[in-house]
């Protein structure tokens, strides 16, 4: 599995360091022939470098009607010379066309842009930002006429200077957002931010990332230092070229409480080095830190902590430091009930969740809670599967602080097997013991057994649910999004804590380590307990079979083949949410 494995990640390296930041502006949509039965409209914003971007709708009948629930895939052609777009699909359980794609919004004129992530939470009056990663661009949309989105604005590369790579994003109530960016600077030297710090930077992907505040066109109202003035453990944090002042500062996921006023992101690693074909995986690149800053003042956050996760009783058993539970964190989670004031975050390599009772902590203290393997055992994987190397990927508490959901894209049985082996998977948590523990919480998985069995003492998060996901590609269930809508008896939508369904796409990024998948979209049911069970009335309309793919020749737009769903988002029609 490890020797396997290893050639998955060099394939994840390859794909980043072909295509950095910034590259695609200059190419020209090249979309095929739209429906005929497609109503086509389209909105352009001219962005601050001059380029006019456009959005084109192609909304089909099966679109009109009452107003209903949405869930939105933000996706990229595998023939890039075709255009990313964001596909809307109905939602609406019970719905003739519950599955189909009624809509696809065609994005111009860049192509390659690598759809990457949108927020993780839509609430009614929010606008949709969606990141290019590899464009280094965000695309902002008003979402007031869905199914049909009209583009607001675009943040392009020279409006984040300090920044590279846009990954995840959180709106404010406010209608403001912030966004994570994963590498480096534009160019390699000192960057300026708005407040007037500076931090030297190795370049476009590499470090230290940032965090920006958009307003709800895009623009950038803030760039905000990730790393720290004096620099951090130069033993830790690796940088390629080194730096002056050493930094972890890569942020991925992003968390955001505004009741407690705080932000909460998890480092990833140092993409363009750590990506790199030539250059040997490097531990010191793959970050083990989240860094926690005080939002009291919206453009000018203060950054309270940089705080490391620890490593687990598994790593005795894991043949590289890569595979070590600590490393590469993907996602932070909160609770979002007062009283709960910890966090939770996940490592990707490291396979593993960690808990800190009190995130706003002068010093959090982590302890890892579960380990992916047991989340496997529950689930039936073969018995070698283990969470080392199972990138596992998106994470959310849900709305009543009951569950946390977390995907796993998995892991090839061993190698040199074939790929029918490659075992990812969704599984829920329930957590209230945990957080009912408050400060002094005594869950710690730090016996072997543990990795195995789940954590001994009573209040350790239990594994309720759990489903495999059997892709056969090199790739697996990456990202996710949570229901938080119910519809009533007279046809309108509230909002909910009570999560009943699911939505995961399987994409990461093509060539990636775990990466490309095999472009499904599955929907699944959550039942009493946190019980999980696939909707296979969420059927593909060619194949007729559950989950809805994105390798098709037709859509909406034009026969511009396969895709790659990378986000996933529930959104309901504006006339309907109340």
């Amino acid at each position: 599995m490890r020797e396997l494995g290893l050639r998955r990640r060099h394939l994840w390296r390859l794909s980043i360091g072909l295509a950095l930041v910034g590259t695609t502006s200059t190419l020209l949509t090249g979309a095929g022939r739209a429906s005929a039965t497609a109503a086509l409209s389209t909105t352009r914003f001219t962005a601050s470098d001059g380029t006019t971007y456009t959005a084109t709708n192609h909304l089909l009948a099966s679109a009109g009607g009452p107003g209903r629930e949405w869930l939105l895939a933000w996706a990229g052609p595998a023939d890039t010379t075709k255009p990313d777009f964001m596909a809307v699909i109905d939602a609406t359980k019970g719905s003739k066309t519950y599955g189909q794609v009624v809509n696809t919004v065609t994005m111009g004129p860049g192509l390659a842009n690598e759809p990457h992530h949108m927020q993780y939470v839509w609430h009614k009056g929010d606008r949709l930002y969606a990141g290019g990663l590899k464009a280094d661009t965000t695309f902002v949309f008003d979402t007031s006429q869905l199914p049909k989105l009209r583009l607001a604005g675009v943040n392009v590369a020279s409006d984040t200077p300090c920044g590279t790579m846009p990954d995840a994003y959180q709106v404010l109530r406010d209608g403001t957002a912030y966004g994570s960016f994963l590498g480096g600077g534009d160019v390699a030297g000192p960057c300026t931010y708005t407040n007037g710090q500076v931090r030297n930077g190795n370049g476009a992907a590499g470090s230290p990332g940032e965090i920006v505040r958009f307003d709800r066109n895009g623009k950038t109202l803030a760039e905000i230092p990730a790393a720290t003035a004096k620099g951090e453990d130069p033993n830790l944090c690796g940088n390629v070229p080194e730096l002056p002042e050493p930094t972890c500062a890569n942020p991925h996921g992003i968390m955001v409480d505004e009741r407690r006023n705080i932000l909460v992101g998890s480092d990833f690693v140092e993409a363009k080095d750590f990506t790199s074909p030539e250059a040997p995986l490097r531990e010191d690149l793959a970050r083990p830190t989240v860094r926690v800053w005080d939002i009291t003042n919206r453009s000018n956050p203060t950054l309270l902590s940089v705080s490391k996760v620890p490593d687990g009783p598994r790593a005795q058993l894991e043949s590289d430091p890569i595979w070590y539970e600590s490393r590469v964190l993907m996602e932070p989670a909160l609770p979002n009930k007062p009283g709960h004031n910890g966090a939770f975050v996940s490592s990707m390599t490291g396979g593993a969740v960690f808990y800190t009772p009190d995130i706003k902590a002068p010093k959090p203290v982590w302890k890892e809670v579960i380990d992916d393997t047991t989340a496997y055992r529950k689930a039936g994987a073969e018995a070698d599967v283990r969470g080392g190397g199972d990138n596992s990927s998106w994470l959310m508490v849900s709305p009543d602080d009951r569950y946390l959901f977390h995907t796993v894209m998995g892991v090839p049985k061993a190698y040199g097997q074939s790929l029918d082996k490659t075992t990812g998977m969704l599984y829920v948590l329930d957590i209230r013991k945990l957080l009912a523990s408050g400060n002094s919480p005594k869950c710690s998985v730090d016996q072997l057994d543990e990795v195995f069995k789940g954590g001994h003492e009573s209040d350790c998060p239990a594994v309720v649910g759990t489903q495999l996901i059997r892709d056969t590609t090199d790739g697996g269930p990456h990202w996710g999004s949570m229901d938080n809508f119910a519809r009533h008896a007279d046809g309108t939508y509230g909002e909910t804590e009570k999560i009943k369904r699911i939505a995961v796409a399987n994409y990461f990024i093509a060539g990636a380590f775990g990466g490309d998948g095999d472009h499904r979209i599955c929907m699944f049911n959550l039942g009493n307990g946190g019980k999980v069970t696939l909707d296979r009335s969420f059927r593909d309309e060619n194949t007729n079979k559950p989950c809805i793919s994105f390798n098709r020749i037709s859509w909406p737009h034009g026969e511009t083949g396969d895709a790659r769903p990378h986000g996933v988002l529930f959104t309901v029609s504006d006339g309907v949410l109340k």
